[in-house]
């Protein structure tokens, strides 16, 4: 049987391995075997990590938005049932940015839920 040999097509596969691994340290930016497995586990991640990603940001807005309703008295909860009942239709994100970075139209809101 006749033997094959990797030649320019094999050079170039690890090439492009190891092109997509510096940075890395350790073995995992010199041998391609480590290094194909850091590409595995690094896709892996990234994947699950974008749909973690979601539920750490609505957190985040939840923290911001009730440590401004504590200067109103409100508690979170109570607020989010209050704009639901007077049928405002703000998210959480956009409630979050209005605490931080225009808390006078959020003190507005406050108050037209509070009415």
């Amino acid at each position: 049987m006749s033997r094959v040999k990797g030649g320019k097509m094999g050079q170039k596969r690890r090439r492009n391995i190891l092109d997509e691994v510096k940075g890395y340290r350790f073995a995992r930016s010199k041998k391609v075997g480590a290094a194909r497995e850091a590409i595995y586990h690094a896709q892996l991640y990234a994947f699950d990590h974008r749909k973690d990603k979601k539920g750490d940001f609505r957190r985040l807005w939840t923290v911001r938005i009730n440590a401004a309703l504590m200067q109103h008295g409100v508690k979170y909860s109570r607020f989010i049932d209050m704009l639901n009942k007077a049928d405002i239709k703000l998210d959480r994100k956009i409630l979050a940015t209005l605490a931080l970075e225009n808390p006078e139209a959020f003190n507005r809101v406050v108050a037209e839920v509070k009415k």
